[in-house]
């Protein structure tokens, strides 16, 4: 027997919009509202869920027009996009970055999401920044969105903008780091590079993902997915494309200034190298030198006398005279 009834509190509920076509403002549905009323009424819904809250999935359950493929993508904990066409119905999940409380971060988040002609359902674990700007949009302007598919669409424009807005935050990133690399000093940028290249190599691996399932949702069976989809899907493809782009340029003039900082690394330590191999080269004969006249041993030149020393201090010079002149012989010096 199912625990729940029909007027209990929505669980996991960030938020519940009902939206009518012409309708300037939305319908934001208290948390208990009832359930039955809920998927029943007209318009079209769009219930966003936490799933943080454990009663979530038997709370979906209930939920009419749903079947196990959508409910299952809708309480997943898995963290890679997909995106299926069925039963002119969409789900699946989406790429988006995470918020924390006013701030803004760059961890990746996802967005767990059920599309159908009556109704958005959406949840999460973590707050999301795309999610919250097309809340903003549908409450300045709600006569926009006149099916799902609108509010579906916002989503992805949302992470767009946001792509392109991160893409020059790291843009004027990676100015700064090449100031530092082609000034005459010497400095190693390679720790302040590596998070950007990290994030821009998880970018475009993720956005290449999604491309990839939008352009396989956009050319399923025209039986298959919602009215409209196809031109949708052909709009977003496009738009992210053009990020595309941007975030491979991005990504390999990463590659490049991290190329140019080791070669910059090597080129000054092959110098501390040759300064050490030129002052080994002449301290070697003076070493030789002062080796020998310090064996203990019997007979050595200048023993005797009151002159020897000065002597072996012109042999080490004599020696170190010898040294320039064979490195400039064979041209090292």
């Amino acid at each position: 027997m199912n625990t729940f009834t029909s007027t209990s509190m929505i669980p996991g509920l960030v938020w519940a919009y009902r939206l009518r076509p012409g309708a300037n403002k939305p319908e934001r549905l208290a948390d208990n509202t009832d359930r039955i009323k809920l998927f029943a009424e007209d318009g079209f819904l769009w219930l966003h869920l936490n799933l943080v809250d454990a009663r979530v999935p038997a709370f979906l359950e209930d939920a009419t027009g749903l079947n196990e493929a959508a409910r299952m993508a809708l309480t997943t904990h898995e963290t890679h996009a997909t995106l299926t066409v069925d039963e002119q119905m969409l789900f699946g999940t989406l790429i988006d970055f995470q918020r924390e409380f006013d701030q803004d971060t760059r961890d990746i988040g996802w967005l767990h999401f059920v599309l159908t002609d009556r109704m958005l359902i959406t949840t999460r674990l973590q707050p999301l920044r795309s999610v919250e700007r097309a809340r903003m949009h549908i409450e300045k302007n709600a006569a926009k969105f006149s099916r799902p598919l609108d509010i579906f669409e916002l989503l992805v424009v949302e992470f767009q903008r946001t792509l392109i807005s991160l893409v020059i935050e790291m843009t004027e990133e990676m100015n700064l780091i090449e100031d530092f690399v082609y000034e005459t000093a010497p400095r190693d940028e390679r720790r302040r590079l590596a998070p950007v290249r990290r994030t821009i190599v998880r970018l475009h691996r993720h956005l290449r993902t999604v491309l990839t399932l939008m352009r396989r949702a956009g050319a399923s069976d025209d039986e298959e997915m919602p009215l409209g989809f196809e031109d949708v899907a052909s709009r977003l493809t496009a738009r992210l494309e053009a990020v595309d782009h941007d975030v491979y340029a991005l990504q390999e003039r990463a590659r490049l200034l991290h190329e140019e900082i080791d070669s910059k690394l090597s080129s000054e330590i092959n110098r501390h190298l040759y300064i050490l191999s030129i002052m080994t080269a002449f301290l070697l004969p003076p070493t030789l030198v002062t080796g020998f006249f310090g064996m203990n041993t019997s007979n050595l030149p200048f023993s005797g006398g009151s002159g020897g020393t000065g002597y072996a201090i012109g042999l080490i010079i004599a020696s170190m005279a010898f040294a320039w002149w064979l490195l400039k012989r064979v041209n090292i010096l």
